[in-house]
């Protein structure tokens, strides 16, 4: 227990330590370990399905012209996390448009994004870090890395060659999983 005391009096040994403090602190940031034990469940409804069961509720039938229509839709691959789930984008009865993931099951991790792109969806490590290079639109944080979730387009966006969708983690670069989009048959 002595040679402890007269180690930790050492101005060398308190500097390494507080050395180590601080780069563990950096570190337990930047990676969020924490976030691997953390599920975020959401459960957002289909805009439309929810005002059509309103008006149900009101004694109003729906149509079938204010029904949301899938424009593309694709199934989520693994990429560097295991991640299901599919991806479709919705017009809905208003004219504006969603990216709807539904039944996503990832990982959670440090700043998860959304990314509309136009990379090709590759299997396995070739397809974690194409989705950032090319033309692609961030449509915010992950809401959470569980369920049914929508994210509103720009009305502005021209859809025309944006082909994939990715769960992106921006802090490390790297995809957790894709979707081609395609139009249905």
């Amino acid at each position: 227990m002595g040679r402890v005391r007269l180690l930790l009096k050492r101005p060398v040994v308190i500097s390494v330590l507080v050395v180590g403090v601080m780069a563990l602190g950096l570190g337990l940031y930047w990676f969020q370990p924490w976030k691997l034990w953390v599920d975020e469940t959401v459960r957002d409804e289909l805009p439309a399905a929810a005002a059509a069961e309103a008006a149900g509720e009101a004694g109003t039938a729906a149509t079938a012209a204010s029904d949301p229509q899938t424009l593309a839709s694709g199934t989520l691959i693994s990429h560097e996390h295991n991640t299901s789930g599919s991806a479709r984008i919705v017009r809905l009865p208003d004219g504006s448009r969603i990216l709807r993931l539904e039944n996503l099951d990832t990982s959670n991790g440090p700043d998860l994004r959304v990314l509309l792109t136009d990379a090709p969806v590759k299997r396995g490590t070739a397809g974690w870090r194409v989705f950032d290079d090319g033309k692609h639109v961030s449509l915010g944080k992950l809401k959470g890395n569980k369920g049914d979730q929508n994210y509103a387009l720009p009305r502005d966006l021209d859809l025309a060659g944006y082909t994939s969708v990715s769960i992106w983690c921006d802090r490390f670069d790297v995809s957790f999983g894709a979707a081609e989009l395609a139009p249905p048959a």
